[in-house]
């Protein structure tokens, strides 16, 4: 069978908290039925942009999000690609605008994406993560099933 979605951890794992997306990724069990692909991407956004050229059904990316104030929080959001940012490549952008134009520079179209997110204590150069992040770990893993559930759920509807 082949994978309909792609869970994509993202982030620097030399930049402390910036690393949760690779490390909930990495921990994760391998998908039993051949529906879901789950790969770190790291910083490698151009990887992932060539990737999403494949017709998904869904992405889910993990990755860190900026501290609201509590640091640890896990956020799980639609993401809606921005139309206003150009749609060029970019080999060294990581962040999701920029994998999203780059997807569409290639001529490509954005599968329906979803974020799991944990908001970070801290992005300074160091490797591992700070405590409240570390502890949303399991939580995130958690989280992601939830919404690989939902959009099976949503599927079997069709």
């Amino acid at each position: 069978m082949t994978a309909r979605v792609l869970v994509a951890g993202i982030g620097n794992i030399f930049l402390g908290d910036d690393g949760f997306g690779p490390e909930v990724v990495r921990r994760m069990p391998p998908a039993r039925d051949g529906s879901v692909r789950i790969v770190d991407y790291g910083i490698r956004g151009m990887h992932l942009a060539y990737d999403l050229l494949e017709p998904w059904e869904a992405l889910v990316l993990v990755d860190a999000v900026p501290n609201r104030g509590s640091p640890g929080t896990l956020e799980v959001v639609r993401a809606e690609p921005d139309r206003d940012h150009p749609a060029e490549l970019d080999a060294h952008g990581m962040d999701p605008a920029a994998v999203f134009a780059g997807v569409r520079a290639l001529g490509g179209e954005m599968p329906p994406t979803v974020v799991v997110g944990c908001q970070v204590l801290s992005i300074a150069e160091a490797i591992g993560l700070t405590d409240p992040v570390a502890a949303a770990l399991d939580p995130a893993i958690e989280a992601v099933d939830r919404v690989l559930a939902d959009l099976r759920a949503q599927r079997a509807e069709v």
